[in-house]
């Protein structure tokens, strides 16, 4: 497999508030990561650093072989999808709009453009196309999410980041956005990091689990490894309300 993402011996710091510490971690393309930790671990420190919203102290960062400080920012997070809780949908634009919203940035797109990629995203995320031309306040926070994720999606990154994306919903809205997005990268083979807070929404989704602390990976592994070989009493705490559904 080809390495999607590369984190060599990165550092971060905000001031003096050191968040990141020599974090090392390859992430090959069509896999789906999920860090897992306490506030203040560097969960989403690291997820922006990948996208070039952090820079590193120490290290360096590759996306898809490439060096981030070597290139196109702007261009190389277009093709880096970024999702988070709330969807953080643009309120004065319609639902097509925000849809086509970055490929329209890097083409001007005809009506008939713009109207055929919303439809089309808002059947990948099993939404009806008559939401096309509401505007967020209209939606559902369920409806928001999916909104969100199509928004994501639409430019056909390599690529998708997620922080906390389904935290805002109820858990009924929440079960069924997690089996949609597994579905979803089943049929697309996009490579994912994806941040919770919910071991149990981190086992059903993660090819691989990264538990964070302390600014590091503290372990990391499948559902499986990490429920066989706990590393400490931080790790047996973390998994230990989980049960098997």
């Amino acid at each position: 497999m080809n390495k999607a993402i590369e984190i060599r011996d990165c550092s971060a710091a905000y001031g003096d508030n050191e968040v990141l510490r020599h974090v090392s971690l390859a992430v090959e393309k069509g896999e789906f990561i999920v860090m897992i930790g306490s506030s203040g671990c560097g969960k989403t420190t690291l997820l922006k650093m990948i996208n070039g919203l952090v820079v590193p102290t120490t290290g360096e960062v590759l996306v898809n072989g490439e060096r981030l400080a070597d290139g196109n920012l702007v261009a190389m997070r277009r093709r880096i999808g970024y999702a988070v809780q709330g969807a953080k949908l643009f309120p004065h634009m319609t639902v097509e709009d925000n849809i086509c919203y970055v490929p329209n940035l890097e083409k001007k797109m005809s009506r008939a453009e713009k109207k055929a990629l919303s439809e089309k995203m808002l059947q990948m995320v099993e939404l009806p196309s008559e939401l096309a031309g509401r505007f967020p306040r209209q939606l559902s926070g369920g409806q928001k999410q999916r909104v969100g994720i199509a928004r994501a999606m639409a430019s056909e990154p390599d690529i998708l980041l997620m922080d906390e994306p389904f935290g805002a919903v109820d858990e009924i809205t929440r079960r069924t956005l997690q089996e949609e997005l597994s579905v979803l990268h089943d049929r697309t083979g996009i490579t994912v990091v994806f941040i919770t807070h919910d071991i149990g929404e981190a086992f059903r989704l993660g090819s691989r689990i990264l538990i964070m602390k302390d600014g590091g990976i503290w372990q990391e592994g499948t559902k499986e490894e990490l429920l066989r070989a706990p590393k400490d009493a931080f790790v047996e705490r973390l998994i230990g309300g989980w049960h098997t559904e």
